[in-house]
């Protein structure tokens, strides 16, 4: 919650507009460049209520998503074989395992059936 919290307020101190480098060959050019962000109105004083919007208006725009996989350090090459090796391995057993169910199922289904 704490780094979610840094990320918000980083979006509120950063203005709508920032001004990025843009090399263009021999010249260097300033492109204005409009910041992603998430405006929410603060009604009466309730500030749960709006935080609560807030966060709901994230996850449906997929910011929240962008910043939980905003990679934070460097990850070694031998790591990522590692992690892309158990993530597929994962995914094998949670396919064999829905093959499995899924004959159960029908199984359960074509007993039914006859009555």
């Amino acid at each position: 919650m704490n780094s979610l919290a840094r990320h918000l307020s980083s979006l509120f101190r950063t203005s709508g507009f920032t001004t990025k480098p843009f090399n263009t060959g021999h010249n260097q050019m300033q492109q204005l460049q409009q910041c992603r962000g998430i405006r929410v109105r603060v009604t009466n004083g309730n500030l749960e209520m709006t935080l609560a919007l807030m966060q709901r208006k994230m996850q449906g725009s997929g910011i929240e998503r962008m910043i939980k996989q905003e990679q934070r350090f460097h990850i070694k090459n031998s790591e990522k074989r590692v992690l892309a090796r158990k993530n597929l391995e994962r995914r094998l057993r949670s396919e064999d395992l829905a093959k499995k169910l899924k004959a159960i199922m029908i199984k359960k289904v074509r007993y039914l059936a006859p009555i």
